[in-house]
């Protein structure tokens, strides 16, 4: 699994069309604030690529020795042969170094979405990645942290967004109280 560094036209054109498909709206940032950041150094689109031909994205924030992968996805016609495992570790290879960690929707047992969000985590579990015990309401939606071999905080999870997007950004970063209840695991 190559990760190639967008640069071109057609790798970003690319990597637009399957976040599109792949993200809900309500989950998605303007494409263009990843662009921007992107060329400040704040965050890394990569064009996956699978002998030569286009496999998925990856879209990082970076803070520091933080890389907060925030959007992967693989090509729909790619799924469920192993690709998004091997590119899972090309990541990880890739930032060796860095504490690395992403978000996952929260398993709240209402969820439409609730097998979706089981396959989800159990992935990131069955390739290496781990519980934080840290939740957060991201822009309405709760979410729980997953990092590999690494600890944060809270305070260091929203520092990335501010770091990257500024305060109008990292105040819709809420820390999500579990309300008595283990729906975040």
């Amino acid at each position: 699994m190559d990760l190639i560094q967008a640069k071109t036209q057609e790798q970003l054109d690319r990597i637009f069309a399957l976040y599109e498909e792949a993200f809900p709206s309500c989950e998605r940032k303007p494409f263009s604030h990843m662009v921007e950041a992107g060329a400040r150094g704040q965050a890394d689109l990569l064009y996956l690529e699978e002998d030569g031909a286009f496999c998925g994205l990856a879209i990082t924030m970076k803070d520091r020795d933080l890389v907060l992968l925030d959007y992967f996805a693989i090509d729909a016609g790619r799924r469920g042969g192993g690709n998004g495992s091997a590119a899972l570790k090309a990541l990880l290879d890739y930032y060796k170094g860095k504490r690395f960690f992403l978000e996952i929707e929260c398993l709240e047992p209402e969820a439409e979405n609730l097998e979706q969000r089981k396959r989800r985590k159990a992935f990131y579990l069955r390739n290496g990645l781990t519980e934080l015990g840290v939740a957060a309401e991201v822009f309405g939606t709760n979410m729980e942290l997953l990092g590999y071999q690494m600890e944060t905080t809270f305070d260091e999870y929203q520092g990335v967004y501010r770091a990257v997007y500024g305060e109008e950004k990292a105040c819709h970063i809420r820390k999500w109280e579990e309300n008595g209840t283990d729906t975040f695991k």
